[in-house]
Formats: C-alpha cells, sequence, structure tokens
C-alpha cells in the first residue's frame, strides 16, 4: 500500500487531517494506537516503516492478556504526522467521527533495537505475514505479533485480515486495558470529543441509552477506603490527590431535596447549612462523595479549625467533592474512576462552599513534595481504572501520610497535674480484631475549652474497671470510661511496644463509631512500574518465565487479600526467604483456592512443573521409588511456587548435597486448646535448657498457633544423633514445666497441653520456612524473633503480609545464625553431665 490510497479518501480543505507527505526518520521507531469512534468504534494501530504508518483497523482494541487473539484488519498507510491527529473528522468525510491518541510510543523487532536491523525484519516479516515487534507505550509495553490471516480461495476476502498477539512476558496481564480510555496526550475520551457544550458531558459520558429504566438512587452509602502505604510514587495508570484534613461526607441530592451524612451515617445536613444551601442548587439527582473541611487563611484544611467552628466561626467551611456514585438516574459505581471524574467536574459549578476536588495525573513524587512543603497531611493515590467499592478499604486506592496520624478510642483520662485543669491524659485504645488495646496516653494539645469539652463530655460514661483486658502501664490512678468517644491524634512513631510516641490531641472525631476505630500501619512501600527495558531484558533472561493466573481471585475472604497479593509478598520478601530455601528439597503445600479449603501436599513434581523449573530426585523407602523434588533456587521459582496456589512454603531441614544431614534441628511448639501465654513459657523452658548446655537458639513464630525454635547443626551429624538430642532437649525442657506440656504425639493424650515435639528432625519432613506465610486468618507470617520479644503479651497475630517488610527495615533478618557455625553436641553432652 502507499499514501495514494490515503489522499483519494481524504480532502484536507474540510478535514484538519494531516496530508500525504513522506517524512524523514527520527532516532526511534514510532508506534500510535487512535481510538476512533466512526461508524463503529474501533482502534487503529499504526507502526512507522519506510516513512510512513503501516496501519491496522482491530474492532476490539489491543489486548495484554495473551489468551486473547484480536482481530485486526490491514488498511491503508497513513502518512508519518498522522500520528499526532487528535479530533473529529466532520461529517460527510471518509472515516467521520472522534479520534484520540489512546497509546503511542516507540517500538523496534524482536531480537534488535538497532533502527535498520528492525526495519528491515518488519518489512521481512509484513511480506512473509509474520511480524513480531516490542511495544514501548505508556499502555502497551512488551511483546507482541502480528500474524496474517491466509486467505481462503472458498470464503473470499480482501487478504487483509491480521491476527494481534500479545506474547508472555513481564508485561502480559489480564487485566482489560482498553478500560483505561483517555488520551495520552489530553486526557480526553472520544465521548467527550463528542460533546462540546460542557453542560451535557455528564449524560453523554454515561454510555447508556436513556431509554432504559433508571437504576435506584443508593441511599445512606459506606464510602469506599484507602489502604495506607508509607512511600509515593510515580505511575501514568494513577491519580493523585491532596489529602484533606477534614470529615468524610456523603451528599445525596433527590429532586432538590439534599441529604448529608458522615462516614457513618451520622447526620450533617443541619450542621452545615451553606454545604447545603450550594448542593441544592446544582440542578441533578446525584450521590457525591468528598470532605467536609475548614480552610486557613492560607486556603489549608484544619481539622482543629473544623472541630472548634461551632464554637468562634473561624475558618471557611467548604465541600471538596472528588467522586460521583449516581447521576440522573444512572448508577455510576461500576464505571472507571476517570469517567466518574470527567462526569463530575462538568456537573459541578462554581459555587462559594463545594468545590470540585481536582487530580495530578501520574505525578505522585512531585505532589508529595509540594504537600510536604506546605505542612498538608499527605496525599491520595487512585488506579485510574479502579470501580466504586462501596465500604471497602481498596488497595486500588491509598493513602500517603506526611504526617502520622491515628483515630483513637478513649477509655480513661487520669488526675492533671500542677495548675491543670480537668484532667492530666487520655488514656487511648484501638480495636484489633474484637480486642480493645492500648495504644498510649495523650496529654499535648489540649486548650483549655479542649480540656474542659472533652471532661465534661466523659463524665456519663464513667465505669467502674478497665474496658481492656490486658493491665495498662499508667504511672497514675485512671479513672476509666465506657469506649464510646473517639478522638484523632498526630504523633512521632510507634514504640517497640506498639504504643504511641509524643501523641498530640487534634480534636474528637464525631463522624467516627468507635467499631471501626483499628491501628493504622502503613505498608512500607507499594510497588513501583520498573524501567521497562530492564524489567523485559529480565523476563527474557531467566530459564523461564512465569505465567500468573487469576491474580484477583480471593484467597483470605475476611481481610480482601488475593493469590496477587501472596504473588506480591514473595516478590518483595525474596531476598529475605531464599537463603533457607535454596537446595532444599520443596514439598509443595497448595492451597489453590484459598484459606477456606483445605490444601494438599505435593512431592512428586516430575511432568508436573514448568521444564525450566529445577528439580532432585530422591529415593523414598516408604514409596519403594524416586521422587522428583522442586528446589526453590531463585525469586522465579518462588514466584512460580506462589502462583500454584503455594501460600505456604515448606523445605527440607537438609541440603542436596547431604541429604542425611540436617542443617538444624527444631523444637516445634504445638499448643492443644491452651493459651499462647503457655507456649511463651514453654520456649522459655527450652530456652533455660539451652543457656545450660551453651547453645544459642533462634525463636520464631510458626505462623499459626505455636513456635519453633531452631538450633544450627552446620550439616555436622545425622537426622538420628539430631533427633535424639532434641528429644533430650524437649524432656528437660518438660521436667522444668509438667503442668502444661507433653511429649505425647496424640492430640487426644495432650489436650490443654504444650506439644514439645521433637519428631520433626527425621529426613523428609518439613516445617514452615523463616518468612513464610501461613494460610490462617489475617495472613500471618512465621517471623523470626528476639529472644527479648518473647514474653508476655507476645501475639502471633501481629507478625503479618503488611506488617512483616517494616519489622525488616528496623531489625533485619534476625534469623541469619542458623546458617552460620553449629554446636558441638559432645561438648553440650559433658556440659550436661
Amino acid at each position: 500500500m502507499s499514501l495514494e490510497e490515503y489522499t483519494k479518501k481524504r480532502n484536507v480543505s474540510r478535514s484538519k487531517e494531516p496530508p500525504a507527505l513522506i517524512e524523514k526518520p527520527e532516532a526511534g521507531l514510532r508506534f500510535v494506537v487512535q481510538k476512533h469512534a466512526a461508524s463503529h468504534l474501533h482502534y487503529d494501530f499504526r507502526i512507522e516503516l519506510d516513512g510512513v504508518l503501516k496501519s491496522w483497523a482491530i474492532p476490539k482494541g489491543p489486548s495484554l492478556d495473551p489468551s486473547h487473539k484480536r482481530l485486526a484488519m490491514q488498511v491503508e498507510d497513513h502518512p508519518y504526522e498522522y500520528r499526532n491527529f487528535e479530533g473529529v473528522i466532520p461529517p460527510g468525510n471518509y472515516g467521520a467521527g472522534e479520534v484520540i491518541i489512546w497509546d503511542q510510543g516507540t517500538y523496534h523487532a524482536a531480537g534488535t533495537q538497532d533502527r535498520p536491523a528492525s526495519e528491515t525484519a518488519i518489512r521481512n516479516g509484513l511480506n512473509k505475514g509474520d511480524i513480531k515487534f516490542i511495544l514501548h507505550g505508556q499502555k502497551l509495553r512488551g511483546e507482541f505479533a502480528l500474524v496474517k490471516i491466509q486467505r481462503d480461495a472458498r470464503t473470499g476476502g480482501k487478504g487483509n485480515s491480521w491476527l494481534l498477539l500479545k506474547k508472555h512476558d513481564a508485561f502480559a496481564t489480564p487485566e482489560d486495558i482498553t478500560l483505561k480510555d483517555r488520551s495520552v496526550v489530553s486526557n480526553e475520551t472520544v465521548e467527550e470529543l463528542k460533546v462540546q457544550d460542557p453542560a451535557h458531558a455528564p449524560k453523554a459520558a454515561m454510555h447508556q441509552d436513556r431509554k432504559d429504566p433508571p437504576d435506584p438512587m443508593p441511599h445512606h452509602v459506606a464510602p469506599m477506603l484507602a489502604t495506607p502505604v508509607v512511600n509515593a510514587f510515580d505511575d501514568p495508570d494513577w491519580i493523585f490527590e491532596v489529602k484533606l484534613d477534614g470529615y468524610r461526607a456523603i451528599a445525596e441530592i433527590q429532586q432538590g431535596a439534599v441529604s448529608l451524612y458522615s462516614r457513618n451515617d451520622l447526620p450533617f445536613t443541619l450542621k452545615f447549612p451553606s454545604i447545603v444551601s450550594d448542593l441544592e442548587t446544582i440542578g441533578h439527582d446525584a450521590v457525591l462523595d468528598g470532605e467536609l473541611v475548614a480552610l486557613d487563611d492560607n486556603g489549608r484544611s484544619d481539622f482543629q479549625l473544623l472541630q472548634n467552628y461551632s464554637r468562634h466561626g473561624m475558618g471557611t467551611i467548604a465541600y471538596f467533592v472528588f467522586d460521583l456514585l449516581y447521576l440522573d438516574g444512572r448508577d455510576l459505581r461500576s464505571h472507571t474512576l476517570l469517567e466518574r471524574k470527567n462526569m463530575l467536574r462538568s456537573m459541578v459549578p462554581e459555587l462559594d462552599s463545594v468545590r470540585y476536588s481536582d487530580h495530578v495525573p501520574g505525578q505522585g513524587l512531585a505532589l508529595c513534595d509540594l504537600a510536604r512543603q506546605n505542612s498538608l497531611e499527605g496525599i491520595i493515590a487512585k488506579k485510574v481504572s479502579s470501580r466504586y467499592l462501596t465500604g471497602r478499604r481498596s488497595r486500588e486506592w491509598l493513602k500517603i501520610k506526611i504526617k502520622l496520624r491515628q483515630e483513637a478510642i478513649i477509655c480513661g483520662f487520669t488526675k492533671p497535674r500542677k495548675s491543670r485543669n480537668y484532667f492530666g491524659s487520655l488514656v487511648l485504645g484501638v480495636f484489633e480484631g474484637r480486642v480493645l488495646t492500648f495504644i498510649g496516653l495523650c496529654g499535648g494539645g489540649f486548650a483549655e475549652e479542649d480540656l474542659r469539652d472533652v471532661y465534661n463530655r466523659l463524665q456519663s460514661l464513667v465505669i467502674p474497671d478497665s474496658p481492656f483486658s490486658a493491665k495498662v502501664p499508667a504511672a497514675m490512678a485512671v479513672t476509666w470510661v465506657r469506649p464510646q468517644l473517639v478522638c484523632e491524634v498526630s504523633f512521632t512513631e510507634w514504640t517497640g511496644e506498639k504504643v504511641m510516641r509524643h501523641p498530640v490531641f487534634l480534636g474528637l472525631r464525631e463522624d467516627k463509631e468507635p467499631a471501626a476505630v483499628i491501628r493504622e500501619i502503613p505498608e512500607l512501600v507499594v510497588p513501583t512500574p520498573e524501567d521497562e527495558k530492564e524489567q523485559l531484558e529480565r523476563s527474557r533472561s531467566v530459564r523461564g518465565k512465569v505465567h500468573f493466573t487469576n491474580l484477583d481471585k480471593i484467597f483470605w475472604p475476611e481481610e480482601g487479600y488475593t493469590k496477587g497479593d501472596v504473588i506480591d509478598y514473595y516478590r518483595r520478601i525474596s531476598d529475605y526467604i531464599l537463603p533457607y530455601l535454596k537446595d532444599r528439597p520443596e514439598s509443595l503445600y497448595r492451597t489453590p483456592h484459598g484459606i477456606t479449603e483445605k490444601g494438599f501436599f505435593q512431592k512428586e513434581t516430575r511432568d508436573a512443573v514448568a521444564p525450566w523449573i529445577p528439580t532432585k530426585q530422591i529415593f523414598s523407602e516408604s514409596n519403594d521409588k524416586d521422587i522428583s523434588y522442586l528446589l526453590c533456587q531463585d525469586q522465579q521459582t518462588l514466584l512460580y511456587m506462589a502462583n500454584l496456589g503455594c501460600i505456604e512454603i515448606n523445605p527440607w531441614l537438609s541440603r542436596i548435597e547431604n541429604l542425611n544431614n540436617p542443617d538444624h534441628l527444631v523444637i516445634d511448639l504445638d499448643p492443644e486448646d491452651i493459651s499462647f501465654e503457655k507456649v511463651v513459657e514453654a520456649a522459655l523452658a527450652v530456652r533455660q535448657v539451652l543457656d545450660t548446655v551453651g547453645i544459642t537458639a533462634f525463636p520464631k513464630t510458626s505462623g499459626a498457633s505455636g513456635m519453633h525454635i531452631y538450633i544450627p547443626l552446620a550439616a555436622r551429624y545425622d537426622y538420628e544423633t539430631a533427633g535424639t538430642f532434641a528429644h533430650l532437649i524437649a524432656q528437660l525442657a518438660h521436667n522444668l514445666v509438667p503442668d502444661f506440656t507433653s511429649l505425647v504425639r496424640s492430640p487426644s493424650k495432650r489436650q490443654n497441653r504444650v506439644y514439645l515435639d521433637y519428631l520433626q528432625n527425621r529426613r523428609g519432613q518439613t516445617v514452615a520456612a523463616p518468612y513464610s506465610i501461613r494460610p490462617r486468618p489475617g495472613a500471618t507470617v512465621s517471623t523470626p524473633l528476639e529472644w527479648d520479644e518473647v514474653k508476655p503479651g507476645l501475639n502471633p497475630a501481629d507478625f503479618t503480609i503488611r506488617t512483616i517488610h517494616e519489622r525488616l527495615e528496623k531489625k533485619g533478618d534476625l534469623f541469619r545464625g542458623i546458617l552460620g557455625e553449629g554446636v558441638d553436641l559432645e561438648a553440650c553432652l559433658k556440659r550436661l553431665e
């Protein structure tokens, strides 16, 4: 094809499409995908070659899912300059309709990045009907192929039918990339180009036939919540908003009547009449999500100003709306975030008290720096394709706080000292599950009127006993109160005892219910996009590629964690866990349906795993045959195991070069219907025995209900010797605490006791690895401990996939000693004598 056909079909005097000119080549080959709303919506995929754009029309649009084969009809060549065209082709012209630049970037042939070599390879592939290339776009990345469908003489056809295929690589995903429907240049959709009058944009953008029956308006909506993380990041698939410091509020507008309420359905309608008055003028039936704030003289939201507004009227009250859930008979919660925000932007007029909350696309780091410079609370990150999940906390919405803040339940107060009136400090708590947990004393940040107001509110809540189940470390006598009043405090950090350091009172939270107040510990990092070239080359350099499946499958229904969360966890933890896995046979414990269904062990992996996965054949006496065990030697294999549904990782105690000699022995403390406090006592009894014989051991939580105590052996002894010594240690520990420990294996014979299991020290036995997730509620992790932590109050539920990374940042790998020099068992036995 040439530009002659392009010229015949167009009248440049009537359309803004560029003329047919051959352009001089740039350094890199370019590609563009234009979304084109002509008589039928389609995507025009164009690649630069020989000074023009070779073009294919793709009716369903490109896909990043290798299982999808997209029909691509080759059309006439387009001028190179056409890659910059975005706009409306007027009626009466060929291809009349709206065009946006849906994606663009550079590309090259697979196997080479040299421009001449790429052009030669693409030209040859075009002639053969098989083109392989790698895209570096903003939406499309990685390796693709265009394969020509051979013309069938019996059925006819023009011979211009091709298939666009995505190859398996690091960028492959089942996510529907066409949901990202905005131009990468103007941020507009094709629907927005259709509407020149912004007043009509909301209805035009809903993509729905208004003859359909209207959707019912949702009422008493619980808002979607964000997951706290530590680090800001840049990503073109996310937008970023300033985190406002006020009350989250939902507004329902129906036939001019307004209902304004908090996230816990507490009424705000009478409390903020100016907001309600402005909302009444909007002229649409709508449900809005936003934040009620009081602005200071610099235009910053100030929570204390909002708290005290009813007293002194200082500050400017405003309602910043950032989401639209319903509009004029259509429920929009299943639409993408950007669709909703576009409609919202168009429908909210310039009002004194109601304002549209704008966003910054892609640039979270810069916005976070700006927020820090202006002493703001933080920023919010939202994935552009996110749907509105009513009442749910999602990882597609993230909050990055610059200042540490915590909602807290007031559970008591101490007496005032010196010249202070009313009270000294508030005793604060949060819920962890169903348990009310102490998080600190707060005595700072109170004005005199705050002291009086809080004190007066607490008088009717006084109770005789502490609402906490555990003892509170308060130096002064406490007046206890029913845990009904919620406040917010700022603080500098969480201490090792999980209490707040230097908390400062900010105000009462009348919009929060106590039952919803939990400890907010942000995740250490959020994954950010890697450099495309590095990621692609890495995916091609390994012996095989992991094709991840069913990433959104829920593995923990209560917490909402998915299979993708498991894979992401093992990717992030791989540097810590791999030293305890390498060269060790793995017994795969697979739970492919999550924690609610029973898993199964798989030892034999012959013909059951990818050919690039390393394995080791080991003779099994019990089965009288060789069994092919998987070896986890690198991150790729670890992620492969996670993709198989291995929530839990179970290596042998010995390595393949010395299978009969374990690197360490294990005392497994397994409680049977007895409290974890007794597990702690049993662990300390084991340590007392080990101290007597001069052994440094390494404890870790099992990740379930027990503990593991490891003793390094450095493969100096065989399993029989290790097991015998483990039995001796267990017997001596049992002698110290015989009332609640047992050496009997049968669970029915050790009820209400901690089983000192020494029988794990046998060839082929496995124990959950350090840093392994366990398929238990809360997504707990088997976590190495310092001996100082093994004391009353230790709770294995505190160590989860959400908390482990921050712990590692502070403490490092506490278990590395088990891979060091082994103990001398002969010398230990002499000390026992």
